[in-house]
Formats: C-alpha cells, structure tokens, sequence
C-alpha cells in the first residue's frame, strides 16, 4: 500500500504538494504557540473551545464510522462490504491520531499532555478519553493489516482476528461516550451539561458514517440500504435533539438560562436550528454531505478572521 502512495500523475504530486504546504504552515503557527502560548487562538476563560475541539469532536466521529461497515460485514456475514470494511478501519487509523494531535495541541505546553501518562487516575476524563483514542488505533492498525494481507492473498480473514474485531465495536463506542462525558462533566458549562450528549455524539456519528457510505459506494443496492439506515439514525436523532431540550428546560437556571440564549431566540438561535439541526441533520442525506462540507469550510474560514469572531 505505501508504494501506490508513491506513484501517481501530476495532479496528484500538486496535490500533496498543497497538502505538505498546509502541514508546513500549520506548523509554523503551532511553533508560534509554543512560544506565545494558547492566548494565540484567542480561547480565553469564557470561550475555552475552538477549532480543535471542534475538529476533534467532528474526527472523534469520522474514527468510528467504520462501525457501520464493520457490523454488517461481521456479524451478520455480509460479504458485498468486504473491500469497503479494509478501507473503513484504514480510515479510522489517521483520523484517531488527528483526534490525538488536536487535544496534544488543545491542551497548550506538550508536558501537559504528558503529565496524563505520568500521573494517570481513574477521576480524570482526559485519562479515559487518551486510553479510549490509544486502544482503539492500536486495534484498527492490527486489525487493518491483518485483514488487508488476507484480502490480497484471496483468503479470508484468520479466526483469531474476528474476537478483535468484535472488541472493537464497543471500543468505538466507547470514544464517542467518552468525548461527550468530557464535555459533559462542566457544570460551568450548562448547555453542555446532560446526560443526553453522549446517545446524540453517537447517533450522529453513525448517521455521518452511514451518509458518507451511502454517497461513495457505486453499489444501488448498497446505497439504497445504508440510505434507510440513515433515515432512521436521522429521526432518532431529532428524538434525541427533542429530549436535549426538554433537559435543559426542565434544568437548572443556569440550564434554562442556556436553553432562552442558544434556543429559544438568544443570540446563537440561528446557528443552533440552521447549522446543528437544519444543515447538520437535514445535509446528512448522501447528497447533502458535500453541502455540509462546504458550509464547514465557510464557516471555519469566516470565523478565523478576528474581525468577525468579535
């Protein structure tokens, strides 16, 4: 496989180019961090997440979309999804380690993160949260590599291998409950403050991963399938969304201060039935992915410039 990455046209060398000049900036931006510390990103004690947590959240959900291509190829003996399954848990690998890079960047001076490790216990969510992130890349990088020798010899996958693969189901889980238990865990933080956040984190990632086969397979039937399971994931999702709200209506006044601010006609109304629940749940369908994709890029771009982040 590393040597297909090596080969390829010019629009594929300009494209890695572009890519290698974006590492090459972010770099040099995060070498300035060090130096000036986090108060670069403009996070401060009233806005304490930004674009990393944003993206870690969003990559937190990419890394256990191979979930749904796991579970019908495993369990139920769905052999159509076998070469979709090899590329799925590939796709887990880089996106657990950009979850891991964007809270290492998160969390400020490198000691920080490494104080975890030297001083781990079982009351820190952070603790939780890098063992769930570490467990599950070591169990697709075993699970990938196995599974893809088998495929180019013509074999099945050896016996051994599928307990792993059924371990990693929860554990994929369990990255999503874990994300929404650090957010979670802020009573500072109100609106985040609900048990309901990690069923929705889990739903919605699922539902983003049913979407995003849907839309690359060429398969009619294969997209016909995992359109109705999103259709589902997508209801049970608003249900969730509703059951958010009557929690927080039905909260503390801090919660119900939250619920009048970020629902209820405050100033972030707009952005919490547009973008969460028009374009984050209506542009989940196989075709809206790439409008979802393109309102993320705008908004990110927009909201980078200080002006408009005042």
């Amino acid at each position: 496989m590393i040597e297909r990455a090596l080969t390829g046209d010019r629009r594929y060398w300009g494209w890695i180019l572009a890519l290698v000049a974006l590492i090459t900036v972010g770099s040099l931006f995060y070498l300035r961090q060090l130096t000036v510390g986090l108060t670069i990103t403009g996070l401060s004690r009233d806005v304490t997440w930004g674009f990393y947590i944003a993206q870690f959240t969003f990559m937190v959900g990419v890394a256990a979309s191979a979930v749904m291509v796991v579970l019908p190829y495993y369990l139920h003996d769905y052999k159509a999804f076998g070469k979709m399954t090899i590329l799925g848990e590939f796709l887990a690998i880089p996106a657990v380690i950009m979850c891991m890079a964007f809270i290492f960047v998160d969390m400020g001076m490198p000691n920080r993160i490494v104080n975890v490790f030297l001083h781990p216990t079982v009351h820190s969510m952070m603790f939780w949260d890098t063992v769930a992130l570490g467990g599950y890349l070591v169990l697709n990088v075993l699970i990938s590599r196995v599974t893809l020798q088998a495929e180019r010899r013509g074999n099945p996958p050896p016996d051994w291998i599928k307990p792993i693969i059924i371990l990693s189901i929860p554990w994929a889980i369990s990255i999503h409950t874990v994300t929404a238990f650090v957010y979670n865990g802020l009573p500072a933080r109100p609106f985040w403050n609900t048990g309901v956040l990690a069923p929705l984190f889990l739903v919605s990632g699922l539902s983003t991963a049913a979407a995003l086969v849907a839309l690359l397979t060429r398969d009619h039937g294969e997209r016909a399938w995992f359109t109705r399971i999103d259709i589902v994931l997508i209801v049970l999702e608003l249900a969730l969304v509703a059951l958010f709200i009557i929690n927080l209506a039905t909260g503390s006044a801090a919660q119900i201060q939250a619920l009048d601010c970020c629902v209820m006609g405050g100033a972030y109304t707009f952005a919490f039935w547009v973008l969460f629940v028009g374009i984050g749940d209506g542009g989940r369908w196989p075709e809206g992915v790439v409008v979802a994709a393109e309102v993320d890029v705008t908004s990110i771009v927009s909201t980078s410039m200080p002006r408009n982040r005042q």
